[in-house]
């Protein structure tokens, strides 16, 4: 298999396959929310994943998703994603785009990225190499490795290496980076989507206390110009970075507010913080 087949493979697999499509209209937040779901049930086996769950995402805002395992949290993403069909419910990205309506390959052209636990990044291939990979247009990556960059995204290329950290590693092969530097890669890759909402599930795991702190910089600055949720267990982290807070268990919202009111409620204490 040479090299072209293998880096065509890795891009269908994160991207998905097929001819260029129009691009979906994007999420209009015009009335301040960018995601709606309402009453989203899931059952797996007549076990319900998510239980009549309803959750709102502001624009700009800074979410954080916290809950014990089973809670619900990586199903949501699924459903926000199209990877996994809802029961029952509606799920929309601004007023005009219902998302059970689009297939996942859509769902990321309209503007929502999703950040994986363990980083994808292609590792035979320099920092500057994946995020021109990554750059929004034509999928086909043959056309993408083939065709002249144009200054502005170029340009593009250089501004997201600097808002991640990794301007001093343009020429670094992604596989020598440090596991929170490859974390930062791949959030790198979806900002060169220029994506409305970030859904990012556990980016601190395994990382360095260094790694955390900048972490946490970065995720803080992309707020305001992108909507981003972030999944974590990791109670210390979320403190530094939230704004709001909300608890999923057993499939449904059990509370939501700021840090402090989240930490000193009974229920949530009595389910997860209290383990």
């Amino acid at each position: 298999m040479n090299a072209s087949t293998i880096i065509r493979n890795g891009w269908q697999k994160v991207f998905g396959t097929g001819a260029r499509r129009e691009r979906p209209i994007a999420g209009d937040a015009s009335h301040g929310t960018i995601l709606y779901l309402e009453d989203i049930t899931v059952s797996f086996d007549g076990f319900r994943a998510l239980n009549e769950l309803t959750l709102y995402i502001d624009a700009g805002e800074l979410r954080c998703i916290i809950g014990p395992n089973g809670a619900g949290k990586t199903t949501m993403m699924d459903v926000i994603t199209g990877k996994t069909r809802p029961d029952n419910g509606s799920a929309w990205f601004g007023q005009t785009t219902d998302l059970l309506a689009l297939t996942e390959p859509e769902i990321a052209e309209a503007g929502i990225g999703r950040k994986f636990q363990k980083p994808t990044v292609f590792e035979r291939h320099t920092v500057a190499e994946n995020l021109e990979l990554a750059v929004a247009g034509d999928k086909r990556v043959w056309n993408t490795l083939v065709r002249k960059i144009m200054r502005e995204q170029q340009e593009r290329i250089e501004s997201v290496m600097q808002t991640v950290g990794l301007g001093t590693q343009r020429t670094m092969l992604a596989g020598n980076l440090s596991h929170g530097q490859k974390q930062w890669l791949e959030i790198g890759m979806l900002l060169m989507q220029d994506p409305q909402l970030l859904l990012v599930d556990e980016p601190v795991a395994g990382m360095t206390p260094q790694e955390v702190e900048r972490t946490a910089e970065l995720l803080l600055s992309l707020a305001g110009k992108h909507s981003v949720v972030v999944v974590e267990h990791d109670m210390e982290f979320v403190r530094s970075i939230a704004r709001k807070v909300t608890v999923l268990h057993e499939g449904h919202v059990l509370a939501e507010g700021n840090i402090d009111e989240v930490q000193n409620n009974a229920k949530v204490i009595e389910v997860y913080l209290g383990e």
